[in-house]
Order: structure tokens, then C-alpha cells, then sequence
């Protein structure tokens, strides 16, 4: 009697877990083996079922292999820290959707690797999981490259010289343009990419350009830096220059109605090296910095060669900083840090996940005292530049529930019926339902 009823309890289980886990699979195909230096494809299906919310494809990707997108679904897909995502915040209509990408493998690799991943999205406000079954792939050794310098791809982390350090001119700091392009079909504004080379460089350094009469300049992506338009010139001012020895920042140029023709570019990247400030003159070039990819990078970098030249900045009245370095782009800093006080209170990074309450977003800067005083907030309102968008947030919690009820606050107390919680990682934005499934806290309308 108690094996029946104990076998009875079993295939219930299994029914109600069968039931649970079968709305939706996950498939990945790709080739068993890769030739060291070439790429392979990534193929992952998802069949989602009815389930039309917020997602994540998350996998682990092995040091010594970058991916590229190929198709990503309408998903927003990213690669940091050795991670590749994709991030739906609702996913499409289709119940199959096939999302891709190739995997470049670098060219002194041996050895073999499992892929594995897993497939995240809410249903009824919980948090579902699907993982996929892993693949594994052979790494075969170049023919091409000497046999002393391949390793495998389980020690490639632990590489004491990369191999863009042997690439020709990739410790020169260097800044590269590429020619100003159309922000989509049949648009009259321009998105300008410039490529930093910064080597070694770590505190100040600023790009300035001059713009046409007759266009506005709105930032992209600014690596933290200070954004600043004015007088037809655009300022990108760092303190601390980003940590990657090279990378990519981005500004819009929009039009005056009636502008037609396409801008044309002069400007400059100063840095410092031995307390002085030196400046070179950017370099525009028909390359493509959409593509963000390492090797890409590199390629564009070493494709100047050592041909880049500096000029020391010349200035007047120098005054002391921090009782040591005496430098024209110290004071643009100070300065330029100063103008935007007035105008702003910038968002500081914090550690961890945690939410905040948007009140309101821009292209132009406010005074914020003066601008919200007749809401009467109890909270520090901050800015922050985002998505070419100065957007003005106030609060910070590290549970939904209180940035939540904070949010309900703001809509019964003052006018402003369109706040809403926003979330970050580390000083990153990332969506709300990101924040929920990495701590696992309660959603709440």
C-alpha cells in the first residue's frame, strides 16, 4: 500500500514538473571543432511558448574567444567580464526565435572548451530558468603561426603579453575618427564615432572638436567623460581616463532646419605625459568603429602605424594642482566640473544593485534647485547622462519595494504622474527585471 501510494506521490511530481518545465526549450547548435584564427556560428533556438516578457540568454565565454553578434531578435546583446547576453525586455510575438552570433577564436589557441547556457524570463512574476545542454568544441592548432606561442585555452588567461601588444603601433596614443555617417535611412543627423588609444595613460586627457555653424552636438557615449557644447565646439573632458587601453565614444550632430550639407570635423586629443600636456591632432579615417569588437579595434589602431606626432600645449598663468602638476587641461577640468555644478548634480556610481526614481529627462541642462523646487522632494535630485539624454533621478534603495513606494509617493504628492523606478548594476543601468532576477527580490506594480 505504501509503495503505490509513494509511486502515486512520484509520477505526480514528475506531471506537475513535466508541466512546469515543458512551456519552453532551448537548443544550441554549433560546430564540434575550430580551426585556431577562424570563426564558427553560435546558433541557439528558443521556443518561448506564449510567454512574451521580460528575458535573458546568458552564456560563459572562454578568455581567448570574442563574439559578434549575427542575429540577435530584437534582443540588446552585450559581452562583458566573459559574458555574453542577450536581454529582451519583452520578448517578440513568434513562439520560435532563433538569436546567433560567430565566435572569433584567437589565432594561438589549442585545446577544447564546453559551451553550456541558460535562458531566464518571468512568468506570473517569478523567475524561470532553462539551461541549455553543453557543447563541446575542439580548438585545432594554426598551421600558420609559430608552434612556441600556442597554448591552451584553459592557461590563455594567464598570459603575461597579449597579443595585440606585438601589433605595430598600438602603444602610440592615438585618436581616430570615422567619417561622420547618417544616424539611420534618410536622416539628417550624423553620429560621430572616435576611436582613444590611450595606452598607458591614466588621468587627464580631452578631445575637442569644432563643429560646423549650422549643427548641435548631442553625446552617445562618453566613458564617463564631461560633455560639454558650446561656441560650435564639443568637450569630452576625462579626470580618470576609462580603464581599457582602448575605446570608442560617440556624439550626434543635429542639424539647423534647412542645413543640408554633410559636417565637416577638425579637432584634437590632449593627454598628459611627465606633467606635461601634449596634444594630437585626430585622424579621421573611412573604418568602422560600430564594430566594437578587439580585433577590429586593434586592426584600426595599428593601421596608422608610429605616425602620429604630439604638440605641448601651450597656456598662460598655470596655476598649481593638487600642489603638483601644473597643466592647461587641469584647469578646462576645474573648470568645466565647476560650469556643470551649476547646473547639475552628477550621478555618482554605488556598488551593488540598486534602484532609483526618474522624474524627468532632457537634451538641454537645467538648474536643478531652481527647476524642481516647486516639487518640494525630500530627496537629492541627481543627473546623469544616458543614451544621449540628460535624464534627473532622485533616491537610492537596494530593494524594488522602496524605490517602488517612493515612486507612489511622487505621483500622490506632486504633479509628476510619469516617474518611474529605474535600475543599476555597479553604476550601469540595467532594466528592472535584470536587477530582480540577479537578487532574487519580489516584483511589485
Amino acid at each position: 500500500m505504501i509503495k503505490h501510494l509513494l509511486l502515486l506521490i512520484n509520477m505526480f511530481v514528475l506531471l506537475v514538473l513535466n508541466t512546469i518545465f515543458s512551456d519552453v526549450t532551448v537548443n544550441m547548435s554549433t560546430p564540434g571543432q575550430v580551426e585556431a584564427g577562424n570563426e564558427i556560428n553560435v546558433e541557439i533556438t528558443l521556443d518561448k511558448s506564449d510567454f512574451d516578457s521580460f528575458a535573458r540568454f546568458q552564456q560563459e565565454i572562454p578568455a581567448g574567444l570574442t563574439p559578434i553578434p549575427v542575429n540577435t531578435a530584437s534582443a540588446d546583446f552585450s559581452f562583458k567580464d566573459q559574458k555574453v547576453k542577450f536581454i529582451w525586455l519583452k520578448l517578440p510575438a513568434e513562439q520560435e526565435i532563433t538569436i546567433s552570433y560567430k565566435l572569433k577564436v584567437d589565432q594561438r589557441l589549442k585545446g577544447n572548451f564546453s559551451l553550456t547556457g541558460v535562458f531566464s524570463y518571468i512568468a506570473s512574476n517569478e523567475r524561470k530558468s532553462v539551461n541549455v545542454a553543453a557543447k563541446n568544441i575542439v580548438i585545432n592548432p594554426s598551421s600558420t603561426i609559430d608552434p612556441n606561442l600556442i597554448v591552451d585555452i584553459k592557461d590563455f588567461k594567464n598570459l603575461a603579453t597579449p597579443i595585440q601588444e606585438t601589433k605595430p603601433g598600438i602603444d602610440q596614443v592615438k585618436c581616430i575618427r570615422q567619417i561622420p555617417y547618417a544616424a539611420g535611412e534618410g536622416s539628417n543627423e550624423y553620429i560621430v564615432n572616435l576611436l582613444v588609444n590611450k595606452g598607458n595613460k591614466e588621468k587627464f586627457a580631452k578631445i575637442q572638436e569644432t563643429v560646423p555653424d549650422g549643427f548641435s552636438a548631442v553625446s552617445v557615449e562618453t566613458k564617463n567623460a564631461i560633455f560639454t557644447f558650446k561656441e560650435q565646439t564639443v568637450k569630452l573632458l576625462w579626470m580618470n581616463l576609462p580603464a581599457d587601453s582602448y575605446f570608442v565614444v560617440s556624439y550626434k550632430l543635429v542639424p539647423d532646419e534647412g542645413v543640408a550639407e554633410k559636417p565637416n570635423l577638425d579637432g584634437s586629443f590632449s593627454y598628459i605625459e611627465n606633467d606635461n600636456t601634449l596634444s594630437i591632432n585626430i585622424i579621421e579615417k573611412d573604418v568602422d568603429l560600430d564594430n566594437k569588437s578587439s580585433d577590429n579595434l586593434i586592426a584600426v589602431i595599428s593601421s596608422l602605424g608610429e605616425t602620429i606626432s604630439t604638440t605641448p600645449v601651450s597656456y598662460t598663468q598655470p596655476q598649481d594642482y593638487s600642489g603638483k602638476v601644473k597643466i592647461e587641461i587641469a584647469e578646462s577640468a576645474l573648470k568645466l566640473i565647476q560650469e556643470n555644478s551649476k547646473l547639475t548634480s552628477m550621478l555618482e556610481p554605488e556598488s551593488g544593485i540598486y534602484y532609483r526614481v526618474q522624474i524627468a529627462a532632457g537634451h538641454r541642462p537645467i538648474n536643478i534647485d531652481r527647476y524642481f523646487k516647486k516639487y518640494n522632494l525630500d530627496k537629492e535630485i541627481r543627473s546623469e547622462f544616458h543614451e544621449g539624454w540628460r535624464k534627473y533621478s532622485v533616491g537610492s534603495f537596494y530593494v524594488y519595494k522602496g524605490a517602488r513606494d517612493y515612486r507612489v509617493h511622487i505621483w500622490n504628492t506632486t504633479t509628476i504622474d510619469d516617474a518611474f523606478v529605474s535600475a543599476y548594476n555597479e553604476g550601469s543601468r540595467v532594466t528592472v527585471q535584470e536587477a530582480l532576477m540577479i537578487t532574487n527580490h519580489e516584483w511589485y506594480r
